[in-house]
This record gives structure tokens, C-alpha cells and sequence, in this order.
């Protein structure tokens, strides 16, 4: 069984008016993780928000999540909708799953 995790910024839209700032409805940011070394087979993925820096003056939504996940990899999603404003968003990820080892035979 191995544990892979991170913590990534997804982005900082705050300082270059960026379109999660100054948006309306629907938005999407997405980024590929690679993992350190490949699964055995598609492990589970875990997300959740690790920080999150959004206007008061607006409701928060928000949806995280991992999608397209394979035994090397992730697309790390963050979506929201409406008028909300995210200035800036960090998310914190672990990969749970099968390990090769060097003692594995491989008959085919």
C-alpha cells in the first residue's frame, strides 16, 4: 500500500484581476498532478480545501474534486458559480493505493 499527498495553489487571482476574481457564473480551474512514482492500479484520491481567500460580500461556492484520476496521476478540479469571487485557492490531496514492489512476478 502506498500514501502519496500534496498540497497545491491552484491559482492567486487576486493580482491579475484574474476571471475567478472578477467572474460571473460558472468557472472552472483545473491542473494535472503527477504522481512521484506510478500506482499498481488506480489508487483512491482524497481533496479538500487547505486555504481559501474569498470576498465577503458575495456566498461562498464552491466543489472540489479529483477527476480522470490513473495509477500516474490527477486532474485537480476547483469549480464555482454565480457571483461568487475566489481570490485565491490552495488544495491539499492524498493518493491512496496499490505499490508495485521488486518482488512482484510478472507471468504474462
Amino acid at each position: 500500500m502506498g500514501v502519496e499527498q500534496g498540497d497545491t495553489v491552484l491559482f492567486s487571482d487576486f493580482e491579475t484581476d484574474g476571471e475567478m476574481w472578477t467572474g460571473r457564473g460558472q468557472r472552472e480551474r483545473r491542473r494535472r498532478i503527477k504522481f512521484s512514482e506510478n500506482f499498481r492500479s488506480v489508487p483512491t484520491v482524497q481533496t479538500s480545501v487547505s486555504l481559501w481567500d474569498m470576498a465577503a460580500d458575495t456566498i461562498i461556492r464552491a466543489d472540489v474534486a479529483a477527476e480522470a484520476v490513473t495509477e500516474d496521476g490527477f486532474d485537480l478540479v476547483f469549480r464555482t458559480w454565480g457571483d461568487t469571487r475566489v481570490a485565491r485557492v490552495r488544495i491539499g490531496w492524498m493518493a491512496l493505493g496499490e505499490l508495485s514492489d521488486e518482488d512482484d512476478w510478472d507471468l504474462y
